[in-house]
């Protein structure tokens, strides 16, 4: 079969690899669709997954997988042959598939080690595209980012970014019944789908922070910070943009005790102003994966499918995958690309 590898900086290699074979336990899955995510991204510019050693042949990559069991070992229970199927990449024992493990999910099949419905796998309606159903584990993220926030239908929010997991998050809030949900992003192509997909209201937040404060504010009424200084209303901020200029704009605009759930990835160290962190009591929740929700979103999803479906901007063949990644490390309009395989 063929699989991908980041073998170098910027450098992505398809080779021929052995076909898996299942043990009693494992099965083997086709796959369908699998997303290009924004760390997968960042492992081909860096050439590596930072903290691991280097692997020899290069690292697996991928981990949004999604597809049809191909052969089932002879222990495997709930599992046919033809079974759509969803992977969580977090289960896999020898270790995060796409993420530092021996396994990537690139790859024409995936082998799934001590198989176990509920945990390793879940089914899926394959009357649904796999791409839609390959959402499943950023949408996860969004998710947990969500219940780190612990949003109140009456809650004024403001998303920092409008990539996949920030417009996952905007529609994980919406479901909830969320008041009134701001997406704020510095490309106005991102506001415009955010808008499309349900934002009540979108910000440009190119400007100072204290633009960006001035722009809540008028959305969201006045409100302030514990010694009397005139902050936005907003009661909760979820971060998914890893940029310091979102982190700004929250600490500025912050009233007392707002909340803020961050699922960003900063690619440098953070600096906060923690005078004005305490003045807001701010209250800092960090987000990181999805310890409970990978697959409390695959039934929503499904429902759910076609509200999440336009944030996929380019489907690609697999043959095509160079073409992915040079879409999402350069400025193109991509939001979420998706490889598709026959």
């Amino acid at each position: 079969m063929k699989a991908a590898f980041v073998t170098g900086p910027n450098t992505l290699e398809i080779r021929e690899v052995p076909d898996p074979v299942p043990g009693d336990r494992d099965v083997v899955v086709k796959m369908r669709a699998c997303g290009i995510c924004g760390s997968d991204t960042s492992y081909y510019v860096m050439g590596a997954l930072p903290g691991y050693p280097a692997m020899p042949g290069g690292l697996p990559i991928g981990h949004e997988p999604t597809g049809v069991v191909s052969a089932v070992g002879k222990d495997v229970t709930g599992l046919a042959e033809g079974d759509a199927v969803f992977i969580n990449p977090m289960a896999a024992p020898s270790g995060v598939i796409g993420n530092g493990g021996r396994l990537g999910a690139l790859a024409e099949y995936v082998l799934v080690e001590d198989c176990e419905v509920g945990v390793s796998v879940k089914k899926i309606r394959d009357d649904i595209p796999f791409e839609v159903t390959a959402l499943n584990e950023p949408m996860a993220v969004a998710l947990h980012a969500v219940n780190r926030g612990e949003p109140l239908p009456t809650d004024k929010v403001v998303i920092f970014g409008a990539g996949p997991i920030g417009l996952g998050a905007l529609i994980w809030l919406k479901l909830r019944g969320v008041d009134h949900v701001v997406v704020a992003d510095v490309q106005q192509d991102r506001l415009d789908l955010a808008k499309r997909m349900g934002a009540d209201a979108v910000l440009d937040s190119s400007g100072s922070p204290e633009e960006v404060t001035a722009q809540l504010m008028e959305l969201h009424g006045s409100a302030a910070n514990g010694i009397g200084l005139p902050r936005a209303g907003t009661d909760l901020y979820i971060d998914v943009a890893g940029a310091q200029a979102s982190f700004d704009a929250i600490v500025a605009s912050a009233k007392t005790r707002a909340r803020v759930s961050t699922a960003g990835v900063y690619k440098h160290a953070l600096s906060l102003d923690m005078s004005m962190a305490l003045m807001a009591e701010l209250d800092l929740r960090w987000a990181m994966g999805y310890p409970t929700e990978i697959f409390d979103v695959t039934d929503q999803l499904a429902e759910h499918w076609e509200q999440f479906a336009p944030m996929i901007s380019h489907r690609i063949p697999f043959a095509d995958l160079q073409k992915g990644f040079d879409l999402l490390t350069t400025p193109s309009g991509a939001v979420k690309v998706s490889i598709l395989f026959d």
